[in-house]
C-alpha cells in the first residue's frame, strides 16, 4: 500500500504534530517513586528520534488518594517536564500528559481505602473503596486543574484527562460503579457532572490556547457504559470547548480488553470505537488496538474512522518504525510479537518496562543500537546454535564489525520457535524469529545450517570468540518436581510425549483424550493444551500450581486462552495436583494434600518439566582454555532452560559485552 496519510501533519490548538502515528500513555515504571528519570527521558528521545508524531506520557497521578508510577501533585514534577522536553524538542516529537485518578482499582499511599464514585467493590480485587463526599470530590477537581497547570508549566504541549479503562472519572460515568443519590449520581446529566466540572477547572487553568483532550472507553460490564451514553457525554462536551481532541479506547476491569495478545487480530477494538470517533468528527480522534505497522494505520485514516492511530507496543519492540518505513525500509522493522511478558506483565508486577524481543527498551541510556559502535579490532565470532538467542548474538557481533559464522545443526533457523508457532493464537511468535534470520542474512553473517559441529570443529575455525546458544531439550524423564525420587510409575511404558515432540509432528495419531502435566508454568502447557483442543480431543490439564501457566500475564493471556478452553466443552482443570501414575490409558491423578485420586481417561499424555540444557561443546572448550566473558560465552537455554525473553536478552548483552 503506497502511505500517504500517515505522514501527513495534524494541528490540535496551534500544536503541529509531524505525523499521524501517536503512542499513547503506558505504564513504564521507570520512574523514581513518580519523579521523571533520565531512564525515563531516554525510553521516550529513542522514540522521538524514530519518527513518532505524538507521544502522551504515562498516566500522571493527580492526588495522594490514588497511587501509579508517575507523579504530578505538586510543583516537582515541573522542572523534571523541562528535562523531558528538552532532550525531546531537538527531534520534532510532541508531547502530551495523560493526567489520571485511578478510582477504586489502585491504592491510596497511606493503604486506606481507595476512593470511589460509590460504595461498589472493585470487579478485579473486589476491594470496597471510600465513596467520595462533595468535600473530596471538590478535592480532586483542583488537584486536576493544578497537574494541568504544571504541565503547562513544563513545557509539555498539551493534556488528555483520562476518563475511560473502569478508573475514577469513568466510574462516575459508568451507572454499574455510579449508585449515588446526590448530584453526581442518577442521570447522565448527573454522572457526567464530576468530568464537566474537571474539564471547566482544567480549561480555566490552562487557557482556552492549550490543547486539553479526554481519553474515553466503553465498559464490559453487562448494562454499563456504553457507545450512545459516551456519545452524548463527548458531544456535550465539544459543544462547551473543553475538548480539542478525543482518544477512543475499549473496556474496562468487568471483562478487560483494553490490551490484547497475540490472540487478537490488528483492529479488534475498531468496532467499539468507529461508533464514537464517528460521532464527534470536528474534533481529532486518535484509536488503538494493536497495530503494528504503518499500512494498518493508513488504512485507519483511509477509512475514516479517525485522524491519528496510536502505536504502543510496536514503538517497544521498535522505536524506528515510522524512520525505517519512510526511508523505504519495512521490512527493517521489529515487529511486535503481542506476548506482554516484559511490557504489560512487568509493570504490573512492579518491575520496570522492558521487552522479550527488544533488550534495549527500557535501557536506551546504556543499549540503543545507534550507540553499537563498529570494533577497533574486528575479528571472528563463531556461533553455534541457531534458534532466538543464537541469532541475536550473531546480529550484535555482526553489527560490532565481526567476522561471524552462524553454524546450525538443524536445517532450518529458529530453535524452537518454529514449533511454537504452529500452536493456535501463537503464531505470530514466530515473527521474532523471521525478522531476526531476515536481518543477519542481511547483514552478511555466514550461516551455515545442517551442520554438527563440535568443540574440535570450532578451534579448527581459529575464533577469536565463540557464542554457545545450542538450546535445551525436553528430558522424558518423567519427574515432577515435587516428587524427584523416582519417575511417575508407569511412564517409561505409557504413551507419553513432550510439547515439543507434539508440535513437530502434526501427523501423529492423538486418540480422544489427553492429559497435559505442566510442571513449568509457562506457555508450553497453554499452547500443547490448545492444540490438543483444536485437533477434537477432550483435555485434562493438570499441574502442581494453583492456576493454569502463573509465570504468564493472567489477564491478557491466560484468561483468555482460559475462556477458549472452557468454551469447548472438553476441558477440565486439576490444580494443586500431581500424577500418581500411568499406563492402560488412564492418567492416575491426585490432589496435593488429599489422599482421594482419580482416573482420568488419556490416550496419550503431554508432559511438560524443565528441559535440559544442552551445554557439552561450552564445557569442552572450557576444557581447552577458553575463558567465560572473554572469548566464550553461553547464552539462553544452553545456559539455563527458561523463556524468549532471557534468550534474546542474553543473546544481545553478553555477546556485547564480549565482543
Amino acid at each position: 500500500m503506497a502511505l500517504k496519510l500517515v505522514y501527513e501533519p495534524l494541528t490540535i490548538k496551534g500544536v503541529e504534530i509531524r505525523n499521524r502515528i501517536a503512542r499513547p500513555a503506558h505504564g513504564t515504571m521507570l520512574s523514581h517513586y513518580g519523579t521523571i528519570t533520565d531512564r525515563l527521558i531516554d525510553y521516550h528521545v529513542a522514540r522521538a528520534k524514530g519518527g513518532v508524531g505524538l507521544s502522551i506520557l504515562e498516566a500522571a497521578t493527580v492526588h495522594p488518594s490514588s497511587v501509579l508510577s508517575l507523579s504530578n501533585m505538586d510543583d516537582s514534577v515541573i522542572g523534571g517536564y523541562q528535562k523531558l522536553m528538552a532532550a525531546i524538542r531537538p527531534h520534532g516529537m510532541r508531547v502530551f500528559q495523560q493526567i489520571w485518578h485511578g478510582g477504586h482499582i489502585y491504592p491510596v499511599m497511606d493503604q486506606s481505602p481507595p476512593w470511589g464514585a460509590s460504595a461498589v467493590p472493585n470487579p478485579a480485587t473486589g476491594i470496597v473503596p471510600n465513596p467520595m463526599g462533595i468535600a473530596e470530590i471538590e478535592e480532586v477537581i483542583a488537584a486536576f486543574a493544578a497537574s494541568a497547570r504544571r504541565c503547562r508549566e513544563g513545557g509539555i504541549d498539551g493534556v488528555e484527562i483520562h476518563a475511560s479503562h473502569g478508573y475514577l472519572i469513568m466510574q462516575f460515568l459508568n451507572k454499574l460503579t455510579n449508585q449515588r443519590t446526590d448530584r453526581y449520581g442518577g442521570s447522565l446529566e448527573n454522572r457526567m457532572r464530576f468530568l464537566r466540572e474537571i474539564m471547566h477547572a482544567v480549561r480555566a487553568e490552562v487557557g482556552s490556547d492549550y490543547p486539553v483532550g479526554i481519553r474515553v472507553s466503553v465498559s464490559t460490564g453487562a448494562g454499563g457504559l456504553d457507545e450512545n451514553e459516551i456519545n452524548t457525554v463527548v458531544r456535550a462536551l465539544r459543544d462547551e470547548d473543553f475538548i480539542d481532541f478525543l482518544d477512543v479506547s475499549y473496556s474496562d476491569y468487568y471483562n478487560f480488553k483494553f490490551v490484547a495478545a497475540m490472540d487478537q487480530p490488528m483492529g479488534y477494538q475498531i468496532e467499539s470505537s468507529q461508533k464514537i470517533t464517528a460521532a464527534t468528527p470536528e474534533v481529532p480522534r486518535f484509536v488503538i488496538g494493536r497495530f503494528r505497522t504503518l499500512d494498518e494505520a493508513e488504512q485507519v485514516l483511509r477509512d475514516g474512522i479517525a485522524d491519528i492511530v496510536h502505536m504502543n507496543r510496536a514503538h517497544i519492540a521498535d522505536p524506528d518504525i515510522v524512520r525505517k518505513t519512510q526511508a523505504g525500509h519495512p521490512e527493517q522493522v521489529r515487529a511486535c510479537i503481542g506476548c506482554n511478558q516484559a511490557c504489560w506483565q512487568a509493570t504490573n508486577l512492579g518491575y520496570p518496562m522492558s521487552c522479550t524481543i527488544n533488550p534495549a527498551a527500557g535501557m536506551e541510556g546504556t543499549l540503543a543500537e545507534d550507540l553499537v559502535a563498529p570494533t577497533d579490532t574486528p575479528g571472528k565470532v563463531v556461533v553455534i546454535g541457531g534458534g532466538p538467542a543464537g541469532m541475536e548474538a550473531a546480529r550484535i557481533a555482526r553489527l560490532k564489525g565481526h567476522e561471524v559464522i552462524l553454524v546450525e545443526a538443524g536445517p532450518s533457523l529458529g530453535g524452537q520457535l518454529v514449533l511454537a508457532r504452529r500452536a493456535p493464537f501463537l503464531h505470530t511468535i514466530g515473527d521474532i524469529a523471521f525478522w531476526l534470520e531476515q536481518e543477519i542474512y542481511r547483514l552478511g553473517v555466514d550461516v551455515r545450517t545442517s551442520n554438527y559441529w563440535d568443540a574440535e570443529d570450532v578451534v579448527a575455525e581459529n575464533p577469536d570468540h565463540v557464542v554457545i546458544a545450542t538450546g535445551a531439550l525436553p528430558r522424558d524423564n518423567g519427574v515432577q518436581y515435587r516428587y524427584p525420587a523416582e519417575p511417575v510409575p508407569g511412564f517409561a511404558t505409557a504413551r507419553t510425549v513432550s510439547a515439543v515432540e507434539l508440535l513437530a509432528s502434526p501427523q501423529m495419531e492423538l486418540g480422544k483424550t489427553a492429559v497435559v502435566f505442566d510442571d513449568v508454568g509457562h506457555y508450553e502447557g497453554l499452547a500443547a493444551t490448545e492444540y490438543l483442543l483444536a485437533r477434537g480431543l477432550k483435555v485434562t490439564f493438570v499441574t502442581r500450581f494453583e492456576t493454569v501457566a502463573p509465570l504468564l500475564d493472567s489477564v491478557t493471556r491466560v484468561d483468555p486462552a482460559y475462556r477458549r478452553f472452557a468454551e469447548t466443552g472438553r476441558f477440565d482443570l486439576m490444580i494443586r495436583s500431581r500424577i500418581v501414575s500411568l499406563g492402560n490409558g488412564v492418567c492416575q491423578a491426585q490432589a496435593l494434600y488429599e489422599g482421594t485420586s482419580r482416573n482420568i481417561p488419556a490416550d496419550i499424555t503431554v508432559f511438560i518439566n524443565a528441559k535440559q540444557p544442552q551445554r557439552d561443546i561450552y564445557d569442552a572448550l572450557r576444557e581447552k582454555g577458553f575463558v567465560q566473558g572473554q572469548n566464550l560465552t553461553i547464552v539462553g537455554d544452553a545456559r539455563a532452560p527458561r523463556d524468549l525473553q532471557f534468550a534474546i536478552q542474553e543473546g544481545h548483552r553478553l555477546t556485547r559485552a564480549m565482543v
